[in-house]
C-alpha cells in the first residue's frame, strides 16, 4: 500500500510539472505570442534605425512616416527621430516631397513650390502643367511598359476611369503619369513591371482594360495619401497587382492606421504578407502590426507571415526570471524556428501529463478487482484519458480559439449597366453558415463521444479476455450497462448545456451545434451496442449453454434415513 501511495505522488507531481511546462511554451493554434516576436526580432533592424537610415539618405518623406508610427506606438527614442526629421525637412523642403530623386524633381522644375511640401502626389500631378511636364518626359522613355501606358491614353471605352480623351480625362492621365514615372525610374519590382506591361498590351489590343484601370486607380488612390518619396518607398517591394490592390484597400479602410501600415511594409520588406494579414484581421490587424513594430523587422515579418493574432501571454510577467523564465524563452525560440514543432512539443507534454495523472489515479484506487484485471488494459484507459485531457486543456488555454473571422468584404468601384446585374451580384454572395464557434462545438462533442466509444471498446475487450466462465462475463457486461449508455447521457448533458448557454447569451445560438451532442451520442451508442456488444453477448450465451450441456449430470442426493418413531 505504501508503494502505491509513493507511485501516486510521483506520477501526480510529474504530471503537474509537465502540464506547467506545456503551458509555458508560447505556441498557439490561432495566436502568436509577443515573446515569440521579440525572439524573432533580435538582431534585426529596428523602426528607429530604419528611420535614421532613410533620413541619412535624404528620404525625408518616408522617414517622417516612420517617425509618426514610432510616436503612435510610443517606442522609446521616437521623439529624437521626429525632431531630427523635422529639422532636416526645414532645411531641405524639396527632400521631404521628392526624397533623393533628382530626376523626378528636375521633371517638374519650376512647378514645385516648397511651401506646398505637404501636398499629396495626386493633387500635385493632376494640375495641367504638371501632367504636361510628366507626359513630355515619359514620351522620351525607352521602357516598353511606359510606352504601352502612353498608348492606352487613346482608349475610347473604359470601365473604371473616364477615358483620357473625355472631359474628365485628367484623372486617367494623372494615374498614367504616376505609374509611368515609377516604371521609368525602375522603382517597381521586375515581376510587377512585367504584369503592368501585359495588362497595358491587353488593353491596347482591345481585350479589356479593367485590370490596367484597376492598377492605375490604386496608384492614384495611394498618391492621394502620399508624396512622391513616400509612394516610391511604399510600392518598392510590391510583387504584383493583387498586392497593390490590397495595399490601396487597406489604406482606404483605415486612414488613422496608415503610418503603421507603411512602417510594417517598409520594415518587414514583405508587403504581400502584411496586406494579407491586414485583410484577414480587418478589426485588429493594423493594431497588431503596429505593436509588432516594437520588435523590429524580424518581429513584424514573423507576425505577418504567421497569419495569426497577436497575444500577450498571461505568464510573461511571472516568468521574467528563474527556471520558468528560461522555459518560456526557450519555448519562444523554438516557436521562431518552427511553429509546428513547438506546437507538437507542447501537445506531447500535455498528453504525457494527462497519462501520468491518470496513472497516479490508478495507483490511488485500491485494487479490489485484482483477480479480474487483465495485464496492460489500464494503460489503454490512461491513454484515452490523456487524449481527453489534451482536448480540455486546449479548450481552456488556447486564445482566440472560438473567435469568428474578421475578414471584411472587399468592395471595388464598378459600373453596372442594369439593376438586374446588381441583383445577380447580390444573389451570388455566399453566406457563411459554419462559424468557428459552431465548428469547434461540433468537434468537441464528436471527439468526446469518440473517446467514450473507444473506452467502451477497451472495456469490452478487457472483459472478453478475463479468465472467468462465460456466465460471469455476462454478469460483468450487465454490470457495465451504465458505462455503455454513457454516450447518451453525455449527449443529453451537452445539448442542455448548449441551450442554457445560448439562452443566457454567452454564445451565439445554433440548433445544429446544440443537438449535435445528442446526435453523436445516439450514433456512437447504437454502433457500439449493435456491432460490438450484441455479438459478444450472443457468443457468451452460446458458450454458457454449451458449457452447461457438456458438464456431467450430478448424482441425485440419497434420501434421508427415516427417523425411528418413539414408543
Amino acid at each position: 500500500m505504501n508503494s502505491r501511495r509513493l507511485y501516486f505522488l510521483m506520477c501526480g507531481i510529474a504530471g503537474l510539472a509537465l502540464l506547467a511546462w506545456g503551458l509555458l511554451i508560447p505556441a498557439h493554434l490561432r495566436a502568436v505570442d509577443e515573446m515569440t516576436l521579440q525572439m524573432a526580432g533580435r538582431g534585426t533592424s529596428t523602426l528607429l534605425s530604419e528611420g535614421d537610415l532613410l533620413a541619412s539618405e535624404r528620404k525625408l518623406g518616408a522617414a517622417w512616416v516612420l517617425a509618426r508610427a514610432a510616436a503612435t506606438e510610443k517606442i522609446p527614442g521616437s521623439a529624437g527621430l521626429t525632431a531630427m526629421v523635422t529639422g532636416l525637412a526645414r532645411q531641405h523642403p524639396d527632400a521631404y516631397f521628392w526624397g533623393d530623386d533628382s530626376h523626378a524633381k528636375s521633371v517638374f522644375a519650376g512647378h514645385f513650390d516648397a511651401s506646398e511640401k505637404n501636398l499629396s502626389l495626386s493633387d500635385f500631378i493632376i494640375r495641367g502643367e504638371n501632367r504636361a511636364a510628366a507626359l513630355a518626359d515619359l514620351q522620351k522613355s525607352s521602357v516598353a511598359a511606359v510606352q504601352e501606358l502612353l498608348r492606352s491614353r487613346s482608349l475610347q471605352h473604359t470601365v473604371l476611369l473616364p477615358a483620357s480623351g473625355s472631359a474628365s480625362g485628367q484623372v486617367y492621365d494623372g494615374a498614367v503619369c504616376i505609374c509611368g514615372l515609377l516604371l521609368d525610374e525602375n522603382r517597381l519590382t521586375g515581376n510587377f513591371s512585367a504584369e503592368l506591361l501585359g495588362c497595358a498590351q491587353q488593353a491596347n489590343a482591345g481585350r479589356g482594360s479593367e485590370p490596367l484601370e484597376r492598377a492605375l486607380m490604386d496608384f492614384l488612390s495611394l498618391g492621394q495619401r502620399f508624396n512622391w518619396d513616400q509612394l516610391a518607398a511604399f510600392t518598392a517591394e510590391v510583387p504584383d497587382m493583387e498586392t497593390l490592390d490590397r495595399l490601396a484597400e487597406a489604406a482606404r479602410a483605415d486612414k488613422a492606421g496608415l503610418p503603421e501600415l507603411f512602417a510594417a511594409v517598409q520594415l518587414s520588406g514583405d508587403p504581400a504578407n502584411v496586406t494579407a494579414y491586414a485583410a484577414k484581421f480587418s478589426e485588429t490587424g493594423l493594431s497588431d502590426l503596429g505593436q509588432s513594430l516594437r520588435d523590429g523587422a524580424g518581429g513584424t515579418g514573423e507576425l505577418a507571415k504567421s497569419g495569426k493574432r497577436l497575444y500577450h501571454s498571461k505568464f510573461e510577467r511571472a516568468t521574467v526570471f528563474g527556471p520558468a523564465g528560461a522555459i518560456f524563452r526557450s519555448g519562444a525560440r523554438l516557436a521562431v524556428q518552427g511553429a509546428s514543432l513547438a506546437m507538437g512539443v507542447k501537445w506531447l507534454l500535455y498528453m504525457v501529463a494527462g497519462f501520468l495523472l491518470a496513472l497516479g489515479l490508478h495507483f490511488a484506487v485500491p485494487a479490489v478487482e485484482q483477480p479480474l484485471q487483465v495485464r496492460g488494459f489500464h494503460l489503454a484507459r490512461e491513454f484515452l484519458f490523456s487524449a481527453g485531457f489534451l482536448l480540455v486543456v486546449l479548450l481552456l488555454s488556447e486564445p482566440f480559439l472560438a473567435q469568428e473571422s474578421q475578414r471584411g468584404n472587399h468592395f471595388s468601384l464598378r459600373l453596372l449597366p442594369t439593376s438586374g446585374t446588381v441583383a445577380a451580384e447580390i444573389a451570388g454572395i455566399k453566406q457563411t453558415v459554419m462559424n468557428p464557434t459552431i465548428l469547434i462545438t461540433l468537434l468537441v462533442f464528436f471527439v468526446l463521444q469518440a473517446l467514450l466509444y473507444i473506452s467502451c471498446l477497451v472495456k469490452l475487450a478487457e472483459i472478453r479476455r478475463q479468465n472467468v466462465p462465460p456466465r460471469m462475463k455476462l454478469k460483468l457486461l450487465e454490470n457495465e450497462d451504465h458505462l455503455f449508455d454513457a454516450g447518451l447521457y453525455l449527449g443529453f448533458v451537452g445539448t442542455i448545456v448548449s441551450l442554457i448557454m445560448a439562452s443566457l447569451g454567452l454564445v451565439k445560438f445554433s440548433l445544429m451545434a446544440a443537438y449535435s451532442s445528442t446526435s453523436f451520442g445516439i450514433i456512437f451508442v447504437v454502433i457500439f451496442k449493435i456491432f460490438h456488444l450484441r455479438p459478444l453477448r450472443r457468443r457468451l450465451l452460446m458458450e454458457a449453454e454449451m458449457q452447461g450441456m457438456s458438464e456431467p449430470p450430478r448424482p441425485a442426493a440419497a434420501p434421508p434415513a427415516p427417523t425411528p418413531a418413539l414408543p
